[in-house]
């Protein structure tokens, strides 16, 4: 097989990953995201994607042999389907949705074009990690755990989206910049929201009072 037949094969492979999981998972997550909110959806990619990347890492070890059995690789592609299928039905969607809805209007542009760069460095990094780790030792870590320390990273994905990430679905632009001008910057998303909604009811009240009785004045 020469280099030609080579990248036909690679082509065929990246079309049948996209045909069977990637493009299904965007239209999911599409059709999904206003019932189930943002960093529900979120959350739950990761969720998953952790999950495929660990059972591929632990249980299908015969994959990564130098000449793995003939009936490894079905276990593998749905395996690796599902890791792509989840990464797009959560943070490949939802990285694209929440900047624009999150960031106050004055920063947005500034603030989503940082997060998008920060998300270019993460991928050169991952990109250039993974071909020294997936080495076998001792020149990397090998590829079983390389999978993990990508699971783990997913896991901690998960976590800094369940705890960190403000929900945004059924809110305006503007119901979000206000309440982040009246309640300030809550980095726990679980911080008692009771208590933020009646500073910021209460705040809009006295300045409306103040207004009334300014032009009463």
């Amino acid at each position: 097989m020469n280099i030609y037949d080579d990248a036909l094969q690679i082509a065929k492979f990246q079309a049948i990953v996209a045909i069977s999981a990637t493009i299904p998972g965007y239209f999911l997550a599409v059709y999904m995201i206003d019932y189930v909110g943002r960093v529900k959806l979120q959350a739950t990619g990761f969720f998953f994607m952790a999950v495929s990347l660990f059972t591929i890492a632990f249980v299908n070890k015969s994959t990564w042999r130098s000449e793995p059995e003939a009936d490894s690789g079905i276990g593998f592609m749905i395996l690796y389907g599902l890791t792509f299928f989840f990464a797009n039905f959560g943070p490949n969607t939802t990285t694209f949705i929440v900047p624009a809805e999150l960031f106050p209007a004055r920063f947005r542009a500034t603030c989503h074009g940082v997060s998008g760069a920060a998300g270019k460095v993460g991928a050169i990094i991952g990109s250039v990690g993974f071909l020294w780790a997936c080495r076998d030792p001792p020149n990397g870590l090998g590829v079983s755990h390389t999978l993990r320390v990508m699971g783990l990273v997913c896991v901690l994905g998960f976590f800094v989206t369940y705890f960190l990430t403000r929900e945004t679905m059924g809110r305006s632009l503007e119901e979000n910049e206000n309440v982040d001008e009246f309640t300030g910057v809550c980095f726990i998303r679980f911080w008692p929201h009771k208590v933020w909604a009646k500073r910021f009811d209460e705040t809009i009240v006295n300045d409306r009072l103040h207004l009334s009785l300014s032009n009463a004045m």
